[in-house]
């Protein structure tokens, strides 16, 4: 593994994109690895890939040529930097005209990080302007970029052996039983007030909060937006349909990964007395979407969350 200096004068500023993909990291990874998966891929809707060349080793050719819809070809001329197997790439990119003229350069980061089944990937280009032209060039990298992913995901499934864009619905259920050292009173109020739903009810070390409402009522709506260091944003929308005090909560609720809808489920919360204690039974009805199969991590997510109850109830027991 080697680590090149990055290019300093003439800078543009730099873009990030991120994705998840309903696929282990190993097959997302490995469509960066040769010509034959370049070629599916690695450019916006509507352009093809007429040539490219990839020997995968540091110091190796990352180069290839795209043809816009009207038949002008841009090439794209680069090497590998850095490769950390399922992990990280970095790759040093070069835009060039026709005539052979530099126009930018594009210094380019890729993270690859398992989360929830599938996979985060983090693109990073640093841009360095070598003609007056380049601006023209990246001025649309956003969208284009954006398309490019729509296109890796295609491949990803191709490499699968899946069909890219499969609708699917995989349904699941289960129920989560917990005792705790506090009244009914107390665990519906950890449930339903904002500021202490707040302290148990996040995504643990690293998390952090973007967005936060909730009003607990008979078609009132919650709301949490919030992500990691690397890169990956998920959105909890709810709308409460029942809610007896000290008793039962009753909310549907859907989940996004970045922009991609993963899941909608119904949940429910009973409190029930126990001793001196409360009885919580949480049961979960979901339908996990277009692929999207937690393999029980939903499951063990909400268990972990119960137990953050846990511990914030001792505080507040005491």
């Amino acid at each position: 593994m080697t680590t090149a200096t990055e290019p300093t004068a003439g800078k543009l500023a730099p873009l990030t994109v991120a994705r998840a993909f309903n696929a282990p990291k190993e097959l997302v990874f490995q469509a960066w690895t040769s010509a034959e998966h370049i070629r599916h891929w690695f450019c916006p809707a509507a352009f093809t890939i007429p040539e490219a060349e990839i020997d995968f080793r540091v110091g190796g050719k990352f180069d290839f040529c795209m043809r816009s819809p009207e038949g002008d070809l841009h090439w794209v001329r680069g090497h590998y930097v850095e490769i950390v197997p399922n992990a990280r790439l970095v790759l040093d990119l070069t835009a060039v005209s026709n005539d052979g003229t530099a126009l930018f350069n594009a210094y380019t980061t890729v993270l690859f990080e398992g989360v929830c089944g599938g996979t985060q990937l983090e693109v990073t280009q640093r841009y360095t302007m070598l003609h007056p032209s380049a601006g023209e060039f990246t001025r649309g990298a956003e969208q284009g970029w954006a398309q490019t992913l729509d296109r890796l995901e295609g491949e990803v499934a191709r490499i699968a052996g899946t069909p890219p864009a499969a609708r699917s619905v995989v349904h699941g259920m289960f129920t989560i039983e917990r005792t705790y050292n506090a009244t009914p009173a107390q665990v519906f109020h950890a449930l339903t007030d904002p500021d202490a739903k707040a302290r148990w009810f996040h995504g643990g070390d690293g998390y952090k909060e973007l967005a936060r409402t909730m009003d607990v009522r008979p078609g009132g709506r919650e709301h949490l937006k919030g992500g990691w260091p690397n890169g990956l944003v998920s959105t909890f929308d709810a709308i409460y349909y029942d809610v007896i005090q000290g008793a039962r909560i009753v909310y549907a609720y859907e989940m996004h990964l970045g922009a991609r809808k993963i899941s909608v489920s119904l949940a429910t919360f009973e409190m029930k007395p126990a001793g001196s204690g409360t009885r919580l039974v949480m049961t979960e009805q979901g339908a996990y979407l277009d692929g999207y199969d937690d393999a029980g991590s939903r499951e063990h997510g909400s268990g972990l969350l119960l137990d953050g109850l846990g511990t914030y109830l001792e505080t507040v027991a005491r």
